[in-house]
């Protein structure tokens, strides 16, 4: 019997995802935040996200980083001219001021930092369909995140955000994929990989 491909894990972990509630998702929402206080810390830089659908986290995530006295940062997604995505540039989170950008995703209004400001993280927040134990995370499969995190600092804590489920035992991975330090899942908190 062959191992699923990643196109087929994906398409699974997405109609997993959808089937979850939304009284769930804020649940599981509200105890990733709760988690925050293990991995943010005053005058720490933190690259997080927006979630968008499905994605594990929130807005009051972020703002709970910045109330921990986090300065967070946001990817913001750009392509070049044949279309091919790009290393992630990130801007700052201020609350009310994200602007709707391609894919539906919400970013930070201009300015911008450069693609290399995720080396000043502490903690890069990742979205991942999944995560497995040695660190390889599945993404949605555009590559953003392999190509920025190329420019992490290699103290910083990679940190894929997942559902309790979606931390598994293995995963097919590929030689440019980066792999994760650590999850944070809403019940067992930040859990160190690849140990």
């Amino acid at each position: 019997m062959t191992s699923p491909t990643k196109a087929e894990l994906r398409a699974e972990l997405l109609r997993a995802r959808r089937k979850v509630t939304n009284e769930a998702r804020e649940r599981q929402a509200t105890a990733l935040t709760a988690h925050l206080a293990e991995i943010a810390a005053p005058g720490r830089t933190v690259c997080a996200y927006v979630p968008v659908g499905s994605e594990p986290g929130s807005l009051a995530l972020l703002d709970e980083l910045v109330t921990l006295g986090a300065r967070v940062l946001l990817p913001v997604a750009q392509h070049d001219d044949e279309d091919v995505p790009l290393p992630l540039l990130w801007g700052e989170y201020r609350p009310g001021n994200l602007v709707v950008a391609r894919h539906g995703l919400r970013e930070p209004a201009p300015p911008w930092l450069p693609a290399d400001a995720v080396g000043g993280a502490a903690v890069v927040l990742v979205p991942a369909l999944a995560v497995d134990r040695t660190g390889v995370r599945l993404g949605r499969g555009a590559g953003f995140y392999d190509r920025s995190l190329r420019s992490a600092d290699p103290a910083a804590l990679l940190v894929a955000v997942v559902r309790d489920e979606e931390l598994v035992d293995r995963l097919p991975a590929d030689p440019h994929d980066v792999r994760m330090t650590h999850a944070l899942t809403p019940g067992r908190g930040v859990v160190p990989l690849g140990e």
